[in-house]
């Protein structure tokens, strides 16, 4: 398969088959890993029950919530050995629409960010609160990493295969949020070129959100160690 999604899982069995259903019916040679971390609600189960008559649907299993970074880490790499050209990341609550995937595809640039905070982007459903603790991290981390990109925590990318290896040669340092701000910063550091496309984001209407306090204060000391990194 030429394009893989990746797509890390907990607890999203009521938003599962709506997001496999779109993906899989974007176009025939995109294929998509999910890496679910032991959800009870059976949110594995179900995807693995699918994958029996999807060849395009890989399933891989953790046995217990261990962090978003090494989630996507897991994913990207079983891509990259499958021989993935472009590898498209995003969350499986359907808060990324599907339908953008092909827009992101549709750019030459080596890291595409589906980005909220360009002309055309956008949040809906989301509280104040939210939205100011999310566009005050972008800032944030745009200010102490010294990057012109606007949106640096949204985690709805797409990478050429070529700048997601040389990005994941060395270790990476965060296992949150923060690693959407690294691993960008890394990219263009090594001289890539990274586009942003808007996109809106739409709040989930089902399952429950994995945003906590623990997040938000290992952006404040994680970010500015990146600089270093």
């Amino acid at each position: 398969m030429l394009t893989w999604v990746v797509t890390p899982t907990y607890n999203e069995r009521t938003n599962i088959d709506g997001l496999l259903d779109r993906l899989l019916g974007l176009r025939p040679e995109l294929a998509v890993v999910v890496v679910d971390d032991g959800s009870p609600d059976g949110t594995g189960a179900r995807v693995a029950e699918r994958a029996i008559a999807e060849p395009r649907l890989h399933l891989l299993t953790r046995p217990s919530k261990d962090g978003l970074a090494t989630a996507y880490l897991l994913g990207f790499r079983h891509a990259l050995a499958a021989g993935a050209e472009r590898v498209v990341q995003m969350d499986a609550d359907l808060s990324h629409d599907p339908d953008d995937v092909s827009r992101l595809l549709a750019s030459g640039a080596d890291l595409v960010l589906g980005s909220r905070y360009v002309p055309g982007g956008g949040v809906r459903n989301w509280p104040v609160h939210r939205q100011l603790l999310s566009r005050g991290g972008s800032a944030y981390a745009r200010l102490l990493l010294g990057l012109p990109q606007r949106d640096l925590t949204g985690g709805f990318k797409a990478w050429r295969a070529p700048a997601l290896r040389a990005v994941l040669e060395r270790p990476v340092a965060s296992n949150g949020y923060v690693f959407q701000a690294e691993t960008t910063l890394r990219a263009a550091r090594l001289g890539f070129r990274i586009e942003e496309v808007p996109i809106v984001f739409t709040e989930r209407e089902g399952g429950v959100s994995k945003m906590s306090g623990a997040i938000a204060v290992e952006a404040v000391w994680r970010v500015p160690r990146l600089w270093w990194g």
